[in-house]
């Protein structure tokens, strides 16, 4: 008896591991802020087709798009604060740095912007989804810095989702940036991520 008392409480901790970060429950009336740059913003696809609109009708919260293009980690870093206070969110979506990555900027740094956004959300107690973008290569792969925060920091991450969507031509405007389809397709993987979590 106790040993199969002992082997059920194994599963059970083993299954909340392997969920990994979990988010708290997002009401109704909640707040969600998409925070980075032109794969935010839309660009590549008619107003109203980003990931963050088509989110908002699919899970039926206000998401706030502030994504701006062509802005590095380091611009975000100085936007971000005000963006917080103003719209104060109960849950960041951040997916940032893609600029860096195009331009061949310091890595390092880029992780030190990013991980000082996270810290921002944090301090006023606003929880984290992190996106990641993919590595400037041949192959699509996403950046390696993403996994690492994700992992100091103990966040829900969507790592391949980007790489995923601009791999395929029927999904993407451009090289850099998916059209309307392959917004879709972002917006319901952030929605299947805060359902699996349980943000929904």
């Amino acid at each position: 008896m106790l040993k199969r008392v002992a082997f059920f409480t194994v599963c059970i901790f083993l299954a909340a591991c392997s969920r990994g970060p979990v988010l708290e429950y997002l009401p109704p009336d909640a707040v969600i802020l998409a925070f980075g740059d032109s794969l935010t913003r839309g660009t590549g696809a008619a107003a109203g087709e980003s990931y963050p609109e088509q989110l908002a009708a699919l899970i039926g919260r206000e998401v706030i798009n502030r994504g701006v293009p062509g802005e590095t980690s380091a611009q975000g870093l100085t936007r971000l604060p005000g963006v917080l206070d103003e719209v104060q969110p109960q849950l960041l979506l951040l997916c940032h740095g893609g600029n860096d990555i195009l331009r061949t900027l310091s890595m390092t740094q880029m992780q030190s912007n990013l991980q000082q956004m996270i810290d921002l959300a944090r301090e006023r107690d606003i929880q984290v989804v992190l996106i990641g973008v993919p590595k400037r290569s041949l192959l699509l792969r996403e950046e390696p810095i993403y996994h690492e925060l994700a992992e100091q920091n103990s966040l829900p991450l969507l790592d391949d989702i980007v790489a995923d969507v601009l791999g395929e031509s029927e999904l993407r405007s451009d090289r850099v940036h998916p059209n309307r389809a392959g917004y879709r397709q972002m917006a319901e993987a952030v929605q299947e991520l805060l359902l699996e979590k349980g943000a929904l």
